[in-house]
């Protein structure tokens, strides 16, 4: 079997969970002899490419000339829209790019259809643009690739995957790792939610990483029930003996949000309950590590409930400072408002940290040694953070029970599913 496969981002250059998803799951289908070719926008160099063919779609020189590729330019001219889509900054950032990004076009002067793109692989101004042009080097990689099926991960490659699709005839497999339901609640921005719908509606099979978000699926997006398959996200099995000699440097114990600051992930019910906690035991330090548009409203909040002094922002982390921040973790707690699944839960408890998780998660589904609260019952999620702060036999429980729990929700075990998927487009 061999898949060509459209990811947005990969790490070590990662925003958030997409990409550590993406890395691990081409990994599990590697080890069970599936050939894989990669595609990301931008791609840097250093990479991992254990097993794999990886893709820089900046590198694609495209051929005009070939009349396949002229047809589909013919066909996909509409997706190439004018949208200030970014996702994960705060207004003030917003506004800042939209000026640069008005003085510098007026000196621009590339075509659509110059030969080839150089992508920035990021969120900003240009995202639709850059969204567009990404499914125009698609259709040069399926031309001049050889595979059995197409795999687009969330909603910026839909495009770029129906157009392997036309080109190839191959089946397409779209995975849906969020919606904009989740990413907006029901203030949807509407070009999104309609690449996502078509996407769904062009694939021949929809893979949803847990049933709360095939639900959501089926229901807002109106795609058949029999389309869509749920295969559970995991989490790559590591031993770190190194971080056994990581030292927190403060006497309290630490509780820890590690996430996307922003209206998804709640955490403002966090800093509620952080205060509540406080209130009776002030031998608790609270971290919140990541960025996003809600955090200057967050670091107001904790001025305001007058707890900075036990409250600590630390900006967005990734690889290693992940799991040194674990290490020093005695509770994390995930309160998201709607989580599809959530790869760091199963993270933490492998690091021996219990986890307070919210139910609106798609991670509770497979999760039992694992805290469950409603994510706006801030003293439900008070209680349980201070339970397991206060209670040590219920802390060493969760910590023994849920690491042997998470080794067992491996990548390479959730490969095997991805596997069935392939086969059932193939035959299909």
């Amino acid at each position: 079997m061999r898949v060509l496969m459209f990811g947005w981002e990969f790490p070590p250059h990662i925003t958030g969970g997409l990409g550590t998803a993406c890395f691990g799951l081409t990994k599990g289908l590697v080890k069970h002899g599936v050939e894989v070719i990669f595609v990301v926008p931008k791609a840097y160099g250093d990479e991992s490419k254990d097993g794999f063919r990886l893709v820089n779609a900046s590198d694609v020189v495209l051929d005009f000339s070939k009349i396949d590729t002229q047809e589909y330019l013919e066909k996909i001219q509409f997706m190439e829209i004018d949208s200030n889509l970014v996702p994960y900054l705060d207004p003030e950032e917003f506004e800042t790019l939209v000026t640069r990004d008005q003085l510098s076009s007026k000196t621009e002067t590339q075509s659509v259809f110059s030969k080839q793109y150089s992508f920035s692989g990021k969120y900003g101004p240009n995202l639709m643009q850059e969204v567009s042009r990404y499914a125009l080097v698609a259709s040069s990689i399926a031309t001049n690739n050889t595979f059995d099926v197409i795999h687009a991960h969330d909603w910026l490659t839909y495009p770029a995957g129906i157009a392997a699709k036309k080109i190839s005839g191959k089946p397409l497999v779209v995975h849906v790792h969020a919606t904009e339901f989740d990413r907006s609640g029901e203030n949807v921005n509407q070009p999104v939610y309609d690449i996502e719908r078509h996407g769904m509606t062009e694939a021949d099979l929809v893979i949803t990483v847990s049933n709360l978000t095939r639900q959501i699926v089926i229901e807002k997006y109106g795609i058949a029930p029999e389309k869509v398959i749920t295969v559970h996200n995991a989490v790559e099995p590591v031993d770190r003996p190194e971080m056994d000699g990581v030292t927190k440097h403060v006497k309290e114990k630490v509780v820890t949000f590690l996430g996307r600051v922003t209206y998804q992930k709640g955490p403002d019910y966090f800093v509620e309950a952080a205060y509540k906690i406080l209130k009776k035991d002030s031998n608790v330090r609270f971290v919140m590590a990541g960025s996003g548009d809600l955090l200057n409203r967050m670091i107001r909040r904790v001025a305001q409930l007058k707890i900075a002094t036990k409250f600590h922002f630390t900006g967005f982390l990734a690889g290693p400072e992940v799991d040194t921040m674990f290490a020093m973790s005695d509770v994390y707690v995930m309160p998201s408002v709607s989580e599809p699944f959530g790869i760091s839960p199963l993270e933490a408890m492998r690091s021996n940290v219990p986890v307070v998780i919210s139910k609106q998660s798609g991670v509770a589904e497979v999760l039992q040694h694992a805290l469950k609260v409603d994510f706006w019952d801030i003293d439900a999620l008070a209680d349980a953070i201070y339970g397991i702060l206060h209670y040590e036999g219920l802390s060493k429980m969760f910590i023994r029970y849920g690491k042997a729990e998470v080794d067992n929700l491996i990548w390479e075990n959730a490969a095997v599913n991805i596997l069935e998927v392939y086969n059932k487009a193939v035959i299909n």
